[in-house]
């Protein structure tokens, strides 16, 4: 028989909220975040549906499907290990894309799906997944660190299960650098069979 871990719900702090208004993922900082239905409206990643590429290559490219990538979610954290492990001075949150940047989770990039990211307004984000890392990340921050084409590469291997996550607004609100967020564990178990 399985064992199961309860369900729990722990805090912790929002250091910075982002959105990526252009054609490029890099992020910038905001004061507020507004989430809708959509994600962050105007940003690059906003949407009910998105459609599927690469990484779905269960459908034929090009194919509507349900946006589970609205939001990026990163963790203070994992981008100072991340860091270290390029030998960089740091990993800013905007340079892979971040929306939301927590501090006080750890390993946060190892929540299970479903996870619920309750904020002071309301908001609500529900977790799908891990992030993957990739040369495109890597690349952007290649160009902030001058002298350093190896981090392209690089970056992959040293964020591997420490990118952080994505996820979808469950619930409109405001999200705010100093909002203690909760976040709803649910009760799970490791799938064996």
């Amino acid at each position: 028989m399985a064992e199961y871990l309860p369900a729990r719900t722990i805090e912790a702090m929002v250091k910075g909220v982002y959105w990526a208004p252009r054609d490029t993922f890099v992020s910038e900082p905001l004061e507020v975040l507004n989430l809708t239905y959509d994600g962050i409206p105007g940003d690059r990643h906003a949407g009910l549906y998105r459609n599927s590429g690469p990484r779905e290559p269960w459908y034929p490219r090009g194919t509507p499907m349900r946006n589970e990538r609205q939001l990026s979610i990163l963790s203070a954290e994992e981008n100072a290990e991340v860091a270290a492990a390029l030998a960089i001075d740091e990993l800013r949150p905007e340079w892979i894309g971040g929306n939301i940047l927590l501090s006080g989770v750890p390993q946060l990039s190892q929540l299970p799906p479903r996870t619920l990211l309750m904020f002071p307004s309301g908001a609500t984000v529900r977790i799908d997944g891990d992030n993957g890392p990739c040369k495109k990340s890597g690349a952007a921050i290649a160009a902030n660190v001058p002298g350093r084409p190896d981090l392209e590469f690089g970056f992959v291997k040293a964020a591997k299960h420490r990118r952080g996550l994505l996820g979808w607004v469950e619930r409109e609100g405001e999200v705010r650098p100093g909002d203690v967020v909760r976040l709803r564990i649910w009760e799970q178990s490791l799938y064996t069979a």
